[in-house]
C-alpha cells in the first residue's frame, strides 16, 4: 500500500473527525477507494471506534433512478443510520463520472427533495468528504493516474494546524466585514454579510481544504457574475454560466453548456435560486483546475458562490441562512480581479493586501 494513503486516513481519522475509542463511524465509499477504506478500519481499530462501511456506486445509483417510476420516499434506514452516529467519512472514489448522465435532471433534484432529511442529519455528525483518486478523475483533470495521485496528496499532506493560522487574517476580517463586492471580468457582484459567521476551513471536514467562507444576507446579493470555470453536477458538466441577480434571487441564467442542467437545478426549490455560500480559496498547493470541486473550489486565487443551502454554522443567531435541498458551487478566477470587505480592497490580482 502507497504509504500516502495511510497517511491519509490517519489525517481523516485525527485531524478532520477526531475520532474516539466508542464513536460510531460510517463510511461511505466506492470499490475504487478500497485501500483507503482498509486504511480507515486499521486506525479506527487502533482508536477503539466501530466502523460500518457503505458501498457507493453512480452506476448502481443510476440503476435504480432510471428504474424507480413513482414518487420517492425517505428511506428511513439510512436515516437512522446518521442518527445513531458519531462521525461521517465519505470518500469520493467514482470510476465514472457521467454514471448519471441520462438520469433526468427532475428525478435527481426529486431525489435531493426527498432525502434532504438525510444530508441534515450526516452533516450533523462530526464528517468529513474527502478524495481518493481514481483514472477517472484523473482522466476529468487530464493527467495520467500517478500525476493525479501527486496532487491529491500534494494538497491533502499538509500541516493543517499552519494553514489553520495563515487563514486566521482573513477570517478575522470576513468576519467584521459588512459588505463584500467581487470585481473579475464580467463579473460584478455585492452582497451584505453582516451577523454572519465566517469559517476558518482548514480540513475539519473537506480534505482538502484551504478557504474562509460565510453566507451572504440571502435577499442583498445583487449584481452579475460570470463563472469562467466549469463544474460537474450529478454528473452533469455546465460551462460559461452566467447569472444576474436583484434583491438576492437569480432573474436571468444562461450557461455556454448545458444550460437545461442549470435550469433543473434552479428550479429545485425556491433556495436554489439564492446564495448560500461566498468563499475565498487559499490553497496554493491546488495549482490546477480539475473540474472536481472539492480541490477547485479550494484553489488559490479563487472565489465560489454556492447556490442552495447555507451551512448553519455561518448563520448569525440574528439571522436566516438560505434554505434549499441542494448547495452547488460554482467558481471564478479573480487572479486578474480584486476581492473589497466595505469597500477596501482585500485581495488584487491573486494577493492579499497582509501577504
Amino acid at each position: 500500500m502507497d504509504t500516502r494513503i495511510e497517511d491519509h486516513a490517519r489525517i481523516l481519522v485525527d485531524w478532520s473527525t477526531d475520532v474516539h475509542s466508542g464513536d460510531d463511524v460510517v463510511i461511505a465509499a466506492g470499490p475504487e477507494a478500497h485501500e483507503l477504506v482498509v486504511a480507515l478500519h486499521r486506525e479506527l481499530g487502533e482508536r477503539g471506534a466501530n466502523p460500518t462501511t457503505l458501498y457507493t456506486s453512480g452506476e448502481a445509483s443510476r440503476a435504480h433512478l432510471r428504474a424507480h417510476d413513482e414518487e420517492f420516499t425517505l428511506p428511513e434506514h439510512t436515516l437512522a443510520l446518521y442518527e445513531a452516529c458519531d462521525v461521517a467519512i465519505h470518500a469520493r472514489s467514482d470510476p465514472n463520472l457521467a454514471a448519471l448522465n441520462d438520469v433526468p435532471g427532475t428525478r435527481l433534484a426529486e431525489r435531493s427533495r426527498v432525502h434532504k432529511p438525510i444530508t441534515e442529519e450526516r452533516l450533523s455528525t462530526r464528517w468529513c468528504l474527502t478524495q481518493h483518486p481514481t483514472n477517472a478523475h484523473a482522466q476529468t483533470a487530464d493527467l495520467s493516474l500517478a500525476a493525479y495521485r501527486d496532487f491529491v496528496y500534494g494538497a491533502i499532506l499538509r500541516d493543517w494546524d499552519a494553514v489553520e493560522e495563515y487563514q486566521d487574517e482573513l477570517r478575522r476580517r470576513l468576519e467584521e466585514a459588512s459588505t463584500v463586492r467581487v470585481v473579475a471580468g464580467e463579473t460584478d457582484i455585492r452582497m451584505r454579510v453582516d451577523g454572519m459567521h465566517a469559517i476558518n476551513s482548514a480540513g475539519r471536514h473537506n480534505m482538502p481544504s484551504g478557504e474562509v467562507f460565510t453566507a451572504p444576507v440571502p435577499d442583498s446579493v445583487e449584481g452579475t457574475v460570470l463563472f469562467d470555470k466549469p463544474l460537474i453536477h450529478q454528473g452533469r458538466e455546465m460551462g460559461g454560466v452566467r447569472l444576474v441577480f436583484d434583491e438576492g434571487e437569480v432573474v436571468e441564467s444562461s450557461a455556454e453548456r448545458n444550460g437545461e442542467a442549470l435550469d433543473d437545478l434552479l428550479h429545485t426549490d425556491d433556495g436554489a435560486r439564492r446564495l448560500g455560500e461566498l468563499g475565498i480559496g487559499t490553497n496554493r498547493a491546488i495549482d490546477r483546475f480539475t473540474k472536481n470541486m472539492l480541490f477547485d473550489e479550494k484553489m488559490g486565487e479563487t472565489v465560489h458562490l454556492a447556490l442552495g443551502r447555507a451551512y448553519d454554522a455561518n448563520v448569525g443567531a440574528e439571522r436566516e441562512g438560505n434554505d434549499s435541498a441542494v448547495h452547488v458551487d460554482m467558481i471564478l478566477d479573480t487572479s486578474a480581479g480584486r476581492i473589497e470587505f466595505d469597500g477596501e480592497t482585500i485581495q488584487e490580482g491573486g494577493a492579499f493586501v497582509w501577504e
